[in-house]
């Protein structure tokens, strides 16, 4: 069967209103829909309308609260710590933001942590916040505990995102957004979807032996960190993801390592919580902080075309600068429509009808 594309604006009123289903007001609905939705227009569709009905049944399982009262709970002129509240990380992350950006007005640089927070689904989404004020913007989240450390065989991080986006001038700003991992969770649930094998150095089994199959982390398995093995430089991805769990989590009151509430609300919570919810990790560099913008962007936009000019090796194309491959996609997907493997369509549609709406 093959996929259907939809409209980017169809597929933003049924999100929208799935959410006002669940108990959002009309505005965090639409905030938490675009942002979802943000993911499938840059061709992250392992973060999108596929997650929709995981955030419904977290809602049913009584793990998020539809009218969160977010909220700091501690600042100084630079920072600040926010409760969100059990809120969808849709909506609690770009309220974070929305502080971090306000912080690096009168400061120069906002950093916000935040706990007692669920899912936000793309960093990138968060972190483009911020080049719209002409600031640099920083978000990571830590997530579900499915990955093990290097030489470890117990799951004690997450896919752990980091996402740096930065202004250019004429050209579109550099967005690197990256799980910590060598591929995020979502990867495997689509290859899953399409009955395919995982490459080498996603997965391990229980025991710590390199895996291809997709549903291994139903076994015991776990995903591994960038790089797959100590030889590729897992112990670097290792760090990067114990960076995100530590700033998100530690620094803010969240749950961390193996104590994170899980995505899939039939997983059991953990026993012991140390902290609140799942924690996040937002900022905010202000250009002009450092130098004049416009000046800023003129070199950025030198930075870029250098690179796009860069020899590519044999085989390739061009070298691409981070972040292009996920403009040039959502500009395709606004023009062209969303396409959605048959398995997501038909879960959508099971919700359309749990809701008595129309898909």
């Amino acid at each position: 069967m093959a996929e259907n594309r939809f409209p980017y604006l169809q597929l933003l009123r049924f999100t929208t209103s799935v959410f006002e289903k669940i108990g959002c007001n009309p505005t965090d609905a639409e905030l938490a829909a675009k942002v979802l939705l943000s993911a499938d227009l840059r061709g992250i569709d392992s973060h999108g309308v596929a997650r929709l009905s995981g955030y419904v049944r977290l809602w049913e399982v009584k793990r998020v609260n539809a009218n969160p009262n977010i909220k700091i709970i501690h600042e100084t002129p630079s920072t600040a710590v926010i409760d969100g509240d059990g809120g969808l990380g849709l909506v609690v992350a770009p309220f974070a933001m929305k502080v971090a950006i306000e912080k690096a007005k009168n400061a120069g640089t906002g950093w916000v942590s935040v706990q007692n927070s669920n899912h936000f689904g793309i960093a990138g989404y968060h972190a483009l916040m911020a080049v719209e004020q002409d600031m640099i913007g920083w978000a990571m989240t830590n997530a579900s505990p499915l990955v093990a450390p290097t030489f470890s065989t117990e799951r004690l991080l997450g896919t752990n995102p980091i996402c740096v986006a930065v202004p250019a001038g004429e050209e579109a700003p550099f967005v690197a957004d990256m799980a910590t991992t060598t591929a995020a969770n979502g990867k495997l649930e689509i290859l899953q979807r399409k009955n395919e094998r995982a490459p080498l150095g996603w997965v391990q089994d229980k025991y710590g032996n390199a895996s291809v199959n997709p549903h291994e982390l139903k076994s015991g398995g776990a995903l591994l960190p960038l790089g797959g093995d100590r030889e590729h430089g897992s112990h670097k991805g290792y760090a990067l993801g114990a960076i995100v769990d530590i700033f998100s989590a530690v620094l803010s009151g969240a749950n961390y390592g193996p104590w994170v509430p899980p995505f899939p609300a039939y997983v059991p919570m953990p026993e012991e919580q140390p902290g609140k919810g799942i924690g996040h990790f937002l900022g905010a560099m202000r250009i002009d902080a450092f130098r004049p913008a416009d000046d800023f962007k003129l070199h950025m936009d030198k930075w870029i075309q250098r690179f796009k000019a860069a020899t590519p090796i044999a085989g390739e194309e061009r070298v691409i600068i981070p972040g292009e491959p996920e403009k040039e996609m959502e500009t395709e997907r606004m023009r062209t429509g969303i396409p959605l493997l048959p398995v997501v369509e038909e879960d959508l549609k099971f919700l359309a009808e749990k809701f008595l709406l129309n898909f």
